[in-house]
């Protein structure tokens, strides 16, 4: 499956990072799957897959509520985080993504929103070496609800001086496109099949 780009000019550009410009998916599953089974829980792919955009401590107290676990919200996010840190340096883009984004840079404002933490996403930026590109980067500290709120997305378009109708969002999660649609911005959906091609 191809990703449809709009031909259309947009105000701005919101871009997600995990899974749509950084095809980090992989890695952060490696890093969830470490942390996990460490204290004796488990996080199936799918279901990893299917979460995709919820904040690293929403997703700790849910597989808790989902397995009867008991891991420590503060403790288990942190070790996912520090694991994925240690192999940020593998990332790799999603490259007709990037693409497009190089292809736009200048004639419109563009941001990152996130549901990840600063301190991960603008690692994952700087091993892209594409932190530059963006005017604004929204990370989960700059928002009050995460997707599928609409939060990450209104605070991006705020921050870059855009009308929320007038930008557009891309995306590889369900729970990202249902935030968009709440934000009242179109959306461009990025397929799973083309990650790891860049």
């Amino acid at each position: 499956m191809d990703i449809t780009f709009p031909t259309r000019r947009f105000g701005g550009y919101i871009f997600d990072c995990d899974g749509t410009i950084a095809d980090t998916m992989p890695l952060h599953f490696c890093a969830w799957t470490r942390a996990i089974e460490e204290a004796g829980g488990e996080f199936p792919e799918e279901l990893f897959y299917s979460w995709g955009g919820k904040p690293t401590n929403v997703i700790v107290e849910q597989l808790n509520a989902m397995f009867g676990l008991s891991l420590d919200v503060g403790q288990t996010a942190r070790k996912k985080e520090d694991y994925y840190l240690a192999s940020v340096a593998e990332v790799r883009p999603v490259a007709p993504v990037l693409e497009f984004a190089r292809g736009i840079y200048g004639t419109a404002p563009m941001a990152i929103a996130s549901g990840g933490h600063h301190e991960l996403v603008d690692a994952t930026l700087g091993a892209l070496g594409i932190a530059g590109l963006f005017d604004a980067v929204v990370c989960a500290e700059d928002y009050a609800r995460g997707k599928p709120a609409p939060d990450p997305f209104l605070e991006a378009a705020r921050r870059i001086g855009v009308p929320p109708g007038e930008c557009v969002v891309f995306e590889d999660s369900p729970t990202g496109i249902e935030a968009a649609d709440a934000a009242g911005m179109a959306h461009v959906f990025i397929p799973t099949a083309l990650r790891a091609r860049g």
